[in-house]
């Protein structure tokens, strides 16, 4: 197939969508959700436009597909935010139309459940951008992380310019609760953070990205739906992380081994591992244990590797996904990553 393309990009003072393809938690937690619209436009300079779902719970598939094509049918409306994730966009495809969207390319923001979507796009010739949810990075207690800030504003205004990730040094382990008015008042406890992990780190690799939160390019797997033939991802750059349902080792080595077993590993000559979720209120994990979870799925992934794909170059706990600070992953741009100097380009 045709690799896909970048969208026009928006300009402060343009409308944009903000939808709840996956879940319309804004109804549940209103403060992220509206701490995240003021930034989006006192900060970024935009209009964010709301639909009929964004703020509804339990909304249908159809009705969910309805607003995120009326969006892109708008000529109005300049690129697609996304509240939050979910766990059932996968129902919510089959409602798409392809040609309308197809036909009237916007970028889209948005992460986790939201890979569903972006797959979508990206087999319809579009870049989307993995990052950017309004409730997580917008609507971060006290105030948006400088690293993720500068990366989001990268990716919704930039145009063919290279942008180097950087590892923070820090990360978050602990959240407040959303339904806590004291979780706003001051931003979150960050904690002292290794660098990234580099295997295979003897060449450079550059091409198109594809990928998303493994635990749904599982689901995918399973469903067949937006998963093309091996042969179409050929020479592309994966990039992989995991939810805040923090699955096992052996629960990240199966879906690996799955997608080697297809056909996919072995096409990507470079893996981005996202840094790993290591506490949850239904798993609040003490240090140590946090630090156990974390090598056993550096364990997992090398494992797979080494199975499926032992020359593909990899870098583990790369900022991106369900961690805090995060940066935005072009999904469908180009990634270039230099092994002997250590460092990873993207284009926006």
């Amino acid at each position: 197939m045709t690799k896909p393309e970048y969208p026009a990009k928006p300009r402060p003072g343009d409308r944009v969508a903000v939808l709840s393809p996956g879940a319309g938690l804004p109804a549940l937690f209103p403060q992220p959700f509206e701490t995240g619209l003021r930034r989006l436009t006192e900060d970024f300079g935009l209009v964010p436009v709301e639909y009929a779902t964004t703020r509804r719970m339990g909304a249908s598939p159809q009705e969910r597909a309805a607003d995120i094509n009326a969006a892109f049918a708008d000529p109005a409306i300049r690129a697609v935010f996304t509240s939050i994730g979910g766990d059932d966009q996968i129902t919510v495809l089959r409602h798409l139309d392809r040609e309308l969207i197809r036909a009237n390319p916007k970028p889209f923001f948005g992460w986790s459940d939201n890979t569903n979507v972006l797959a979508h796009l990206w087999n319809s010739g579009i870049v989307g951008y993995y990052g950017g949810a309004v409730m997580a990075e917008f609507g971060r207690p006290g105030a948006m992380h400088p690293l993720t800030r500068s990366s989001l504003r990268a990716a919704v205004f930039g145009s063919g310019e290279e942008y180097e990730l950087t590892s923070p040094g820090e990360t978050r382990y602990v959240s407040g609760r959303w339904e806590d008015p004291a979780t706003f008042e001051s931003e979150p406890a960050m904690e002292q953070a290794g660098g990234w992990i580099w295997h295979n780190a003897d060449r450079v690799v550059e091409g198109v990205s594809w990928g998303g939160c493994l635990e749904i390019v599982g689901w995918l797997m399973m469903a067949d739906r937006e998963i093309l033939p091996a042969r179409e991802y050929e020479g592309c750059v994966l990039f992989l992380e995991t939810s805040e349902e923090m699955p096992s080792g052996e629960e990240v080595y199966r879906t690996l081994r799955n997608m080697g077993e297809r056909g996919l590993l072995a096409r990507f000559p470079a893996l981005l591992m996202g840094r790993p979720q290591t506490w949850s209120f239904e798993a609040p994990l003490a240090a140590a244990e946090r630090e156990r979870y974390a090598a056993g799925q550096h364990q997992a992934v090398l494992r797979a590797l080494a199975e499926y794909a032992p020359d593909t170059l990899a870098v583990l706990d790369v900022d991106l996904g369900h961690t805090d600070p995060r940066v935005v992953m072009p999904y469908g741009g180009r990634v270039r990553i230099d092994g002997p100097e250590q460092r990873i380009f993207v284009t926006y």
